[in-house]
């Protein structure tokens, strides 16, 4: 019991020095040791509780200000601090952008080691709320009490709730009345949602039991107008399921692509189940520099469309091509990067391990008229192999747009081995980025690097690297 107690110690005036990992804040304890603090800005000086003691740091929360940052906004949304979202919405947008870029240029220098050019400014993102087409929210019985409802002695009535998890709590969540983060009709298609269900008394999904009607709700929006609902059910219930999506279609005419889908599983991911379209096209297309997209319930594609085509344009212009190379593409996903570049390329060859992403990538392709692009399944590692580079071609430039994991180390060794003139980077994760360029510095060079801001308010970066052959 008295080890809980020293757990618990409270830090004055502490200066909160500077931004760290998953969008959390950092300082240093009187001892020396690391204090990791949310919901703070550096250059706040705070009182600091510490809820947990490690080795090398703590974790506590502010539980006074004494000095607050000159970078410090008022957050514009009334679930801040609560929601595990937007994590930095209380920080001025250009500090936003000064932590991103500092965090790419930490990690390539620090993990990679690598001889470094002058990195180019960090291309923040024109909107910095309503930003995102696709949006996932939960429904649930059992919604999170705020402090102040929990200490209230009335009757809180109605847990249902629509909304986010708590962060690190399953079971928990929280009812979202506004989000900054998708453009209307999104807002208005949740609020309706959840109204038209309390009214019509259709249960909401209990965790805990694995019970109730309503699980899941999604919600996609393109630049071309076009919006995409899909819910996610857990109990088959035909009457009460055509109930609420008839609202639905009713209420909002402007749905494209009305879906659902009856889950009764344990988890509630939808890759796996069948999706049934209730009204209009089962996909919503999405428009770039005149090419058209579709989008499905379980496509991939890049989550904020503007800054998409802002990173695609710097990936093509890092790639410099005249007219006369032949590009792979790995990590293709729907080839939205294949086709962005191949009018300026001889050939297009992009590999991707996911079937339904590769069937998306070749409609796309065929409805857009190219005819210099081959898309192909597999897994990296095991596709992109001495046979295939003969069958194909042997790259002069490769575009490479993995997972947060990075590439695997067997793709590195493949690339190296073929040495195309150019390569072409761009990561969500800089860390495994500059792991991965230092294992392709024996080769190849760093010559351009440039961070993009896809999410703003969050701490995510995106960075675009060229590698040229030494």
């Amino acid at each position: 019991m008295g080890r809980k107690n020293t757990d618990k110690v409270v830090f004055h005036q502490i200066q909160v020095l500077d931004a760290g990992a998953k969008g959390v804040s950092v300082a240093k304890a009187p001892d020396g040791k690391v204090i990791f603090i949310p919901n703070v800005v550096p250059g706040d000086v705070v009182d600091v509780q510490t809820f947990k003691k490690r080795k090398a740091y703590y974790e506590g929360k502010a539980v006074k200000f004494h000095e607050l940052s000159e970078h410090r906004i008022e957050p514009i949304c009334d679930h801040f601090g609560v929601c595990g979202g937007c994590k930095w919405q209380n920080m001025k947008y250009s500090q936003q952008l000064y932590y991103k870029q500092n965090e790419v240029k930490n990690h390539l220098q620090r993990i990679g080691k690598v001889e470094l050019p002058e990195f180019e400014n960090i291309l923040g993102s024109e909107k910095q709320f309503f930003y995102r087409n696709k949006m996932e929210f939960s429904f649930s019985n059992a919604r999170w009490l705020t402090e102040k409802e929990i200490e209230s002695t009335e009757d809180l009535g109605n847990r249902n709730a629509l909304g986010f998890h708590i962060p690190k709590m399953w079971d928990k969540i929280l009812d979202i009345q506004k989000c900054y983060l998708q453009e209307d009709p999104s807002n208005a298609i949740r609020n309706e949602i959840r109204d038209f269900a309390n009214e019509h008394n259709l249960a909401f999904f209990n965790p805990r039991e694995q019970s109730g009607l309503l699980r899941t709700f999604m919600i996609r929006t393109a630049s071309t107008g076009e919006i995409m609902v899909l819910i996610q059910f857990y109990e088959n219930d035909k009457a009460n399921r055509e109930l609420l999506l008839d609202h639905l279609y009713e209420k909002f005419p402007q749905i494209t692509s009305l879906q659902y889908v009856v889950n009764s599983k344990q988890n509630d991911t939808i890759y796996d189940q069948n999706i049934k379209l209730y009204k209009g096209r089962d996909y919503i297309l999405e428009e770039m520099e005149g090419l058209k997209f579709s989008i499905n319930a379980k496509s991939f594609y890049q989550t904020n469309s503007d800054q998409a085509y802002e990173l695609y344009k710097i990936t093509r212009d890092f790639a410099g091509l005249s007219g006369d190379e032949t590009v792979y593409d790995l990590y293709t996903g729907t080839g939205t990067i294949a086709q962005f570049v191949s009018k300026k390329a001889k050939k297009v060859i992009g590999v991707e391990s996911v079937p339904e992403a590769i069937i998306d990538a070749k409609a796309n392709a065929e409805r857009n008229n190219i005819t210099n692009c081959e898309f192909f399944v597999g897994d990296m590692k095991v596709v992109f192999n001495e046979a295939f580079i003969a069958q194909h071609g042997k790259p002069d430039v490769i575009i490479t747009d993995p997972p947060r994991d990075g590439m695997h180390k067997d793709v590195i060794d493949q690339i190296l081995k073929i040495a195309p003139k150019k390569v072409v980077y761009v990561s969500c994760n800089s860390a495994t980025q500059a792991r991965d360029l230092a294992l392709m510095d024996e080769k190849y060079k760093v010559t351009r690097v440039r961070p993009v801001d896809m999410f703003p308010q969050t701490h995510h970066v995106e960075n675009v690297v060229l590698l040229e052959l030494r």
